[in-house]
């Protein structure tokens, strides 16, 4: 009876349980997520969550633990490589077992077992960035560094202002000159106007001028023309006087 032990030996000798989990191991790294039995997931979680701790830290040592455990170089350099990469900013808690339900034939219950930041359906911290715990430890010597460090972070932010400030006053100057730009076309358009209005009133004045010396010709015609019917007349009328 295995009262008080807290290791599942899964019906097997220590060997085959240790080869048997390498190779969940390896098949769980390679495809990300596997299906087997609740029982099996249940171990392979505590024997692939250290392993993907060491990879956090890619050394020689490290590299050397973990291929004890796998002995297999494409596992390790997966592992290594894109596990690594994608579990950095997790602290711990790498693998979910869902359970499937039961198997038909023997009646297992089955689960699956997958890594958590390479399930795009549900990740609910995609995409977000996890800051740093705060402690109050080493205060004085994080305030020191901040001191340090302040006068080269305040010319930065004395270059942005000089920055915001040209592009005020560029903004300003293209502002006036949209602004002046209407009143020099104004100014255009009633010059034009006064020009066309003094000619125009020079073309009326000419236009006067013409017709009051043809006017005064015609009278003076149409004068001439009664002198001379009159005259006639005159002399037949003394003619009849002197008769």
């Amino acid at each position: 009876m295995r009262h008080g032990d807290k290791i599942n030996n899964l019906g097997r000798t220590a060997s085959h349980r240790r080869a048997l989990l390498a190779n969940l191991a390896i098949a769980l790294i390679e495809h990300k997520r596997i299906t087997t039995t609740l029982a099996k997931a249940k171990a392979l979680r505590k024997y692939a969550e250290p392993l993907i701790t060491k990879a956090k830290d890619n050394s020689t040592h490290s590299r050397r633990i973990v291929f004890s455990y796998l002995q297999n170089k494409e596992a390790l350099k997966e592992l290594f490589g894109t596990v690594a990469e994608k579990v950095g900013e997790r602290p711990g808690g790498y693998l979910r077992i869902i359970k499937l339900g039961f198997r038909r034939g023997d009646g297992a219950e089955t689960a699956m077992i997958e890594l958590v930041d390479f399930n795009e359906t549900y990740n609910p911290n995609e995409g977000k960035v996890r800051q740093a715990k705060k402690t109050r430890r080493g205060g004085k010597k994080v305030a020191a560094a901040a001191i340090a460090e302040a006068p080269a972070a305040v010319a930065p932010i004395e270059d942005e202002a000089m920055v915001e400030e040209q592009e005020i006053e560029a903004a300003e100057e293209v502002v006036e000159e949209v602004v002046a730009a209407p009143a020099e076309a104004v100014a255009e358009v009633a010059a034009e106007v006064e020009e066309t209005v003094e000619a125009a009133a020079e073309e009326v004045t000419e236009t006067v001028e013409a017709v009051a010396d043809s006017s005064a010709e015609a009278v003076t015609e149409v004068e001439e023309a009664v002198a001379e019917v009159e005259a006639p007349a005159a002399d037949e009328k003394k003619d009849e006087e002197q008769a």
